[in-house]
């Protein structure tokens, strides 16, 4: 009997090396293909191979190690940046913004070069399938930015779908916030996500999108991360969020040990004891960049703050860390930045000399054509 469960959870080579957090299955396979991995002992020469819990992987000689614990990140990702692990044109993507000191991620479905906004990242490939599907019934919030005109009720008749060139898309509700001169503010949530849907849909009702940002993928909203930043799920939120149904599907694991990538080797490491993340993010600095990203409307902004919106129950997600490659504050020591004050430079920093300022009290403001209290009959 116990062989036999052991039979039942055997998978393909290249899946078990990526769970490790080695490499993609695709990199696998070419190191496969290379002799670099041997099952028992045995180099073998095609990825068209099963293991299970009992054989021996190994890649280079060294033992895969133990397979970490299934993990989630909220990434706010900036515009510019790809969705991709890399570009034969050499353009930046979104891992090459990610702190080192991070495990290989993948990412939750895909965000436009131009669009910007949350993107889920994950260490599980089957985790990020299992978002990733229409089945899975998870809402995708976005807000718009489009130049031209659209009535309500045209957006309306979208929550039907609509086919565009063949291609149907499932139900869409689209609300139109306000109007900012030739230009109109859009909150748009759909279910399936369908490559470019946000602009084909607009662009069929006669609306060219100029700015695109998702700000909430399921129960997980942007909140009040600032471009460039990224958070991690604490493991209790990720369980209790996906449920049993996804947690069962996706094969997720939240015992396993939480490690991180030395990329130098590309081998996953153990933390440092006592590492809880301070050493992988700058002291915490003002967050105002998200104002750019604020709409101006009638009411407050869905987005730029912690909303429980879209949490089933109402619950507020609590992130395990944040990591962030912003640089930290430090002192300007330009004329411009003296001039600004020794209060938040500290008194004689930088090269010039120190120079005592008296002390300015405010005079206390008389009325009009009466004279002092002091003079006063």
């Amino acid at each position: 009997m116990e062989q036999r469960g052991d039979e039942r959870r055997r998978e393909r080579i290249a899946k078990v090396i990526a769970r490790a957090g080695l490499a993609s299955r695709r990199e696998a396979e070419r190191w496969i293909a290379a002799g670099r991995v041997t099952v028992n002992g045995e180099v073998i020469e095609t990825p068209a191979r099963d293991v299970g819990a009992r054989d021996i992987v190994a890649v280079d000689g060294a033992a895969l190690p133990t397979r970490e614990r299934t993990r989630l990140f909220l990434f706010h990702k900036p515009r510019g940046l790809l969705t991709s692990h890399g570009d034969p044109r050499g353009r930046a993507t979104v891992f090459d913004a990610l702190p080192a000191r991070l495990p290989r991620l993948i990412s939750v479905g895909r965000l436009d070069l131009n669009t910007e906004g949350l993107l889920l990242l994950t260490n599980d490939g089957r985790l990020a399938r299992v978002l990733e599907l229409p089945a899975t019934g998870w809402l995708r919030r976005y807000r718009v930015r489009a130049h031209g005109g659209v009535t309500q009720e045209a957006l309306d008749r979208l929550r039907g779908g609509i086919t565009i060139g063949g291609v149907r898309y499932g139900p869409i509700e689209a609300i139109a916030d306000r109007v900012q001169g030739a230009n109109v503010w859009l909150t748009f949530a759909m279910r399936e996500g369908k490559n470019r849907e946000v602009k084909n849909v607009l662009g069929h009702l006669g609306l060219a999108v100029n700015r695109l940002i998702r700000v909430s993928f399921g129960p997980f909203t942007l909140g009040g991360l600032a471009p460039g930043e990224v958070e991690e799920v604490r493991t209790r939120t990720l369980r209790e969020q996906l449920g049993e149904r996804l947690t069962t599907l996706a094969d997720a694991d939240f015992s396993g040990p939480r490690g991180v990538v030395d990329h130098g080797s590309g081998r996953p490491v153990a933390p440092s004891p006592g590492a809880s993340g301070a050493d992988l993010s700058p002291p915490k600095s003002d967050v105002s960049g998200l104002g750019q990203l604020r709409v101006p409307n009638s009411g407050k902004p869905e987005f730029g703050r912690r909303s429980k919106a879209g949490c089933p129950g109402g619950e507020t997600l609590s992130p395990r860390k944040k990591f962030s490659k912003r640089v930290p504050h430090t002192v300007d020591l330009s004329p411009a930045g003296k001039s600004r004050g020794r209060s938040e430079q500290g008194r004689g920093a930088g090269t010039g000399k120190a120079r005592d300022v008296p002390e300015r009290v405010p005079r206390a403001k008389r009325r009009r054509g009466r004279p002092p209290r002091s003079r006063r009959q």
